[in-house]
């Protein structure tokens, strides 16, 4: 929350200062207050549990500590209380999928040091008739950021690209003499790159944590396995319905005051000039990420050649699992050498461990509390309490709830969070509600991806509101409109889809 705090007014700073505080206190103030209040319905570890999750869930929401500290608060209490053993507790911290984040966040991390990501970036943008058309540079700056964040945290992708769309910007006003920051076609270039980005981390497992989470609590919780390739034949569609509506939404509320550009092919060659040509590592990185894609997609490839039940894909499944794959692709660029003289790797350890840990150790903690939610009974009583509220019975209303919560959260708190919230309760609660609990869970899982209202919802957010391109008012009123027109796209999208994948 730091880094989005310089790049916020000081009303903003002032107003999360005084969110920090009144969450730091009301955490524990509430913990005690559940531990006093009587829960004749519960078990004892349930009401410790609930006690628990009431400051935790405050702290998620609040920041007053980093977001990864609170998950591991919450699971250390739960030690200390003995809601379960401390082995079973921590256990989920070394489940196979935080191997899947850590190989993949490696991957990722090389890339950004060789800037790979940033190659692709101008090589698509240097396409022969895109330069031209200030339509086209708005549609293909986004779609930029929505594939490099099928593969790079949303964060990430948007640091890369935004001093690539203020170039863009500082060119036009140069050739048009325009005071660009006036313009509303700069606020739709910028809006364009965070949003673009946080809806292509929809796309695959690793594009956005709550995607992985949810994969997690789903075969955590329910026994069902969903595979890399299995999770794009369903999300692919998805974003690329999305991303078109994105476009078409940003090209409505901030229409080009002119339609032909001058001058951005040039900038653009001039950029790719001064990148020269493709380096080692950039190729080392390059063949370590098309290796690991290989070892992710390859089984469903053979599972819809042989069937899923066929000896070669159990065989792929129990010795090369996603998890190891992203493992494979990381100790790849180790071994690949970027200096064989002085035995140098493609990535150096010190940049290797780089990476978010924070998000590794908050979805080991959160995986944690969503198990103990459900081994003591505290998510089937939220689930039938929520269900006795608002009256939801059939599959359409849960799935549309679930949805609605887990966007609503994810403007309040991060997306990992908010996935962690959320899920495990819909899952008791389609369970109580006797239905089919995947599609409210998935329903969940791509909701939590959703927050573009405000500048402290998502880093990309925050990232792009600093810039000074985007008054908060314009960030806001898109960020409902979005919010809408995606809780439709995957309430339609999760139940066109799922059932054509079986």
């Amino acid at each position: 929350m730091g880094e989005i705090e310089e790049k916020i007014s000081p009303a903003e700073v002032r107003f999360e200062k005084f969110r920090k505080t009144i969450g730091l206190f009301s955490g524990p103030i509430v913990f005690v207050i559940f531990l006093l209040l009587p829960m004749s319905g519960l078990s004892k570890n349930a009401h410790f549990l609930s006690a628990i999750l009431g400051w935790v869930v405050i702290w998620w929401v609040t920041e007053p500590v980093p977001i990864p500290v609170t998950a591991l608060l919450g699971t250390t209490l739960c030690v200390i209380m003995g809601v379960d053993t401390m082995k079973k507790i921590f256990a989920p911290f070394a489940d196979p999928i935080i191997f899947l984040f850590i190989g993949s966040f490696i991957i990722a991390r090389a890339m950004m040091v060789h800037r790979l990501d940033r190659r692709f970036a101008f090589q698509i943008l240097s396409i022969p008739g895109i330069g031209k058309s200030s339509n086209l540079i708005l549609f293909t700056l986004g779609l930029i950021a929505v594939l490099i964040s099928m593969w790079v945290s949303n964060t990430a992708t948007t640091a890369m690209l935004y001093p690539i769309g203020l170039g863009i910007l500082n060119t036009i006003a140069q050739l048009h003499s325009r005071d660009v920051k006036k313009l509303k076609y700069s606020t739709g270039l910028m809006l364009i790159i965070a949003y673009g980005a946080s809806v292509g981390g929809i796309g695959t497992p690793v594009g956005t944590p709550p995607n992985l989470i949810g994969i997690g609590l789903i075969k955590e919780l329910l026994g069902k396995n969903i595979t890399f390739f299995r999770w794009m034949l369903f999300a692919v569609p998805v974003v690329v319905i999305m991303y078109v509506v994105l476009f078409l939404l940003l090209r409505l509320l901030f229409p080009p005051e002119f339609d032909e550009l001058s001058g951005i092919d040039e900038y653009v060659a001039k950029e790719k000039r001064a990148m020269g040509k493709i380096s080692r590592g950039e190729r080392n990185v390059l063949i370590a990420f098309l290796i690991t894609v290989f070892l992710w997609v390859f089984p469903g490839v053979l599972a819809i050649i042989f069937g899923s039940d066929a000896q070669i894909c159990k065989w792929w499944e129990v010795h090369i699992p996603e998890g190891l794959a992203a493992i494979i692709g990381a100790v790849i660029l180790f071994i690949l050498p970027l200096n064989w003289k002085e035995r140098k790797g493609t990535i150096t350890w010190k940049e290797a461990v780089d990476i978010d840990w924070g998000t590794i150790l908050l979805f080991g903690g959160g995986l944690s509390l969503g198990s103990l939610m459900f081994s003591t009974g505290l998510a089937e009583n939220i689930g039938k309490g929520i269900l006795n509220l608002t009256g939801a019975k059939s599959l359409f209303s849960i799935t549309a709830i679930s949805i609605i919560l887990a966007i609503i959260t994810s403007e309040l708190t991060s997306n990992t969070a908010s996935a962690y919230m959320v899920i495990p309760i819909m899952i008791s609660l389609s369970a109580a509600a006797n239905i089919n609990p995947l599609i409210p869970a998935l329903g969940a899982c791509l909701g939590a991806s959703y927050g573009f209202m405000l500048p402290v919802s998502t880093a990309p957010n925050a990232i792009i509101y600093g810039s000074g391109y985007v008054p908060i008012t314009r960030m806001i009123k898109t960020g409902i409109i979005f919010d809408f027109l995606g809780f439709l796209i995957i309430l339609i999208g999760v139940f066109l889809l799922l059932p054509l994948l079986g």
